[in-house]
Order: C-alpha cells, then sequence, then structure tokens
C-alpha cells in the first residue's frame, strides 16, 4: 500500500451534500459541505423530496470543488467511500449512485459506511481511536449508546425508544417560537434560565441502556399549551433551561451507567447534539469519577453530518478489506447489530 492513502468520501444522507478527501483516515484534505437549511426551514424540518433534488444539483459540483482544494485528481485516489444508510432513501441513493458511477468509471474500490459510524469517526480527527471504546451518539435521527471492541465492530447496548434527542429539541423549538434547527438556540437559552419546571427524567431507573424523549417533550407542550390557555407568561430561558436539563440528565446517567459496566479505554462523543454545550460540560464533570476513560468529542464543525467523517469510517473499513459491489443500494432503516 502507497505511504498516501486517499479516499473521496460522499455523504447525503438528510439535508447536507458533502464530499471530503481524506489522507490516511486522519488528515481532511477537502471537505466540501452544502447545505440545505435555507430550503427547509420554511417548512419547519426536512422535506425528503425538496433534500433529494437539491443533492442532485450540488453532488457533481461538490466532487469539483473537493478535488480542487485538495489539489489532487482521480488518478491520485485509493478508494471511494459512501454513506449508504440509514437516512432518506432518496438523499442516500444521489450519494451512492455518484459513488459508485465514480468507482466505476475510474476503477477504485468502493467502500460502504454506516452514517452512525460516520459520525463515531468524526472523534478521529481529534485522537485516534482506542478499543475497546464508547460511543454516545446523538443527533437528530438517532439516540444510540455504541460499544466499539475493535476498529469496524460497533454493537448497540442501548437506543431511544421514541423521539431522538435532536428530534425532541427540534420539536421543542417549534413550540418556543424558534427557527429549524433549533438545538443551538435552546442550548444558548438554557445557559440563561434555570430548571424550574422540573420535567420527568424518562427511564431514568430502569435496568437498561435505552432512552425515551416522547415523554419530556409531551410535557414540554402540554406546560406550554396549558399557560397559553390561562393567559400566562412563562420564561422562554427557564422552559429551555428546564428541557435540556432533563435531557442532559437521563443522557449522562444512561451513559455513567455504561460506562461502570463495560471496562473501557475511551468515550466517544459524536452526533449532532454533541456540539450541546449542556451536554459537553456535564460529560466532562461525570468522567472525573472516570479518570482511566479518555472522553474525545467530535469537534464542532464535525458534529453535524459531512463526508470527512465518512472518510475516516471508511479508511478503517478500506484497511478491514471491506468493499461493496457496484450493485450498493441505499439501506434507510441500516442500524448496527446490537450486542448479545
Amino acid at each position: 500500500m502507497a505511504e498516501r492513502n486517499l479516499i473521496l468520501a460522499f455523504e447525503s444522507s438528510c439535508d447536507e451534500t458533502s464530499v471530503a478527501v481524506i489522507e490516511n483516515g486522519s488528515k481532511i484534505l477537502a471537505n466540501i459541505v452544502a447545505t440545505q437549511i435555507n430550503s427547509h426551514k420554511r417548512f419547519g424540518g426536512v422535506v425528503p423530496e425538496v433534500a433529494s433534488r437539491h443533492h442532485i444539483e450540488a453532488i457533481t459540483l461538490c466532487v469539483a470543488d473537493a478535488l480542487e482544494q485538495a489539489q489532487v485528481s482521480y488518478e491520485d485516489l485509493d478508494a471511494v467511500a459512501v454513506t449508504y444508510g440509514p437516512g432518506l432513501v432518496g438523499a442516500l441513493l444521489v450519494g451512492v449512485a455518484a459513488a459508485k458511477a465514480v468507482a466505476f468509471a475510474h476503477n477504485l474500490p468502493l467502500i460502504p459506511v454506516n452514517h452512525m459510524a460516520g459520525h463515531i469517526y468524526a472523534a478521529r480527527f481529534v485522537s485516534p481511536l482506542k478499543f475497546p471504546a464508547l460511543a454516545l451518539l446523538v443527533s437528530g435521527g438517532h439516540t444510540e449508546l455504541v460499544y466499539l471492541a475493535g476498529p469496524t465492530d460497533f454493537k448497540i447496548i442501548g437506543e431511544t425508544r421514541d423521539d431522538a434527542a435532536g428530534e425532541a429539541y427540534d420539536k421543542v423549538g417549534r413550540v418556543l417560537g424558534l427557527s429549524y434547527p433549533s438545538g443551538k438556540e435552546i442550548d444558548e437559552l438554557a445557559h440563561q434560565g434555570h430548571d424550574s419546571f422540573h420535567f420527568p427524567r424518562a427511564m431514568e431507573n430502569e435496568d437498561n441502556f435505552d432512552f425515551s424523549f416522547s415523554g419530556l417533550k409531551s410535557a414540554f407542550i402540554n406546560t406550554v399549551h396549558h399557560a397559553d390557555q390561562v393567559g400566562e407568561s412563562l420564561d422562554k430561558a427557564d422552559l429551555a433551561a428546564s428541557f435540556q436539563a432533563s435531557a442532559v440528565d437521563v443522557l449522562a446517567h444512561k451513559t455513567v451507567k455504561a460506562l461502570r459496566k463495560f471496562d473501557v479505554k475511551q468515550l466517544i462523543l459524536a452526533g449532532g447534539v454533541a456540539a450541546n454545550k449542556g451536554l459537553r460540560a456535564r460529560l466532562d464533570q461525570e468522567l472525573t469519577a472516570f479518570p482511566e476513560v479518555e472522553l474525545i468529542k467530535a469537534p464542532l464543525k464535525l458534529c453535524g453530518d459531512n463526508a470527512a467523517m465518512i472518510g475516516a469510517a471508511g479508511y478503517e473499513a478500506y484497511q478491514a478489506g471491506i468493499r461493496a459491489d457496484l450493485d450498493l443500494n441505499a439501506e434507510p432503516s441500516l442500524e448496527f447489530e446490537w450486542l448479545d
């Protein structure tokens, strides 16, 4: 193998079209992200058909920009990596089709990447991963605890039974009249308020590593609607602080519980909601009780969907000999296996 391994990576699972060039799995030569937030903002959430059309418009431009920024050509590449699930089926298909076209045209190996593995490997740009490790993945579509026995060995030990944490943030943001996506705004408001509403901490005392956020979301919405009906004015900062306190409490509690059960070298925090300052600070605090566990947080700029993380995960899959044929298809409901 050449000293310099270059992977062209594609990510199009939701509403970001992204293409990256990654060197040796740990160096970003280019990471182009074409966001669609302004298009979906007026709908208050992602519209799948609109997302697919935007991906089609942007994908070839992103490839050209990535190669130019990285100052490489197709001849320099060693492989092509692509997110094939989970995500929106139409959106995924655009990235998969583009990656297959490049792999076929330039006779390059095609590496299939699970989007959630990509989120975990965003942390690779901070520090090399050490195994076994535990990952807390918190995003708009997923909330799960994953045990990593090795570089490509992912097993779920707990996940949300209903809403993902990020989904709850967006729904609560809508009730507060905030623009989509509202996670960052709620986080900022939360730091100005107090936990005066004491919303429920779902499943906190259950003997598992699963999460639930629908009850918290409902309690929040009912509180706001009741206040509206009786003409009472509630403090937005206190509402945000109370919501976030509940969400962060449950995430931290289940993570600490998993750290007590599993002997790991690292805890990886990743996914869109991993950018939340409240969650980051809480895990910093909790990890003081686990001096033998290194906490790695995905860089803020790589918490959202991007192709750099897919390139990092793709590099490990490439080293492990994982390949896809040109009949690779999108798998919108793809997930890691559960730990026995």
